[in-house]
């Protein structure tokens, strides 16, 4: 079984083509896994993942497809929960959903994927960062 981590943040689009790309993967109903995972950055109220709609959109179309799907929910640093996890579930690859930044946003505002990319000792696939480029 090849096991994906699933990184979705509140943005429901690129939630919707992060399952794209992994239903898209070669025998992806009857060979992948994934675990979903929401990491709260500050969480006063105690939400729950259930609780983000992108997060449900991304479970309920990997599940229509036949993918067996988990969710975690994580507290913390984005990209470091993220990496540890993976790491944990001995995963054999992050999916992360890209967004269209400038350089200098990249800069100052940093970017829990480029992160991930960067700190990853697996490979990471990064879905749908333009609008219309691969669909």
């Amino acid at each position: 079984m090849y096991h994906v981590v699933v990184a979705v943040d509140e943005d429901t689009e690129r939630a919707r083509r992060q399952a794209q790309a992994i239903e898209n993967l070669p025998h992806a109903a009857e060979d992948v896994a994934v675990t979903l995972v929401h990491v709260f950055t500050d969480n006063p109220d105690g939400a729950s993942a259930t609780q983000i709609g992108a997060v449900r959109r991304a479970q309920e179309r990997l599940e229509e497809a036949g993918i067996e799907t988990k969710l975690e929910e994580q507290s913390g640093e984005p990209a470091a929960s993220i990496l540890q996890l993976a790491e944990s579930t001995d995963a054999d690859c992050i999916c992360v959903g890209g967004r269209r930044r400038s350089p200098a946003g990249k800069a100052i505002f940093g970017s829990v994927s480029q992160s991930v990319i960067l700190q990853a000792d697996r490979p990471v696939l990064v879905t749908g960062g333009l609008e219309g480029v691969g669909e």
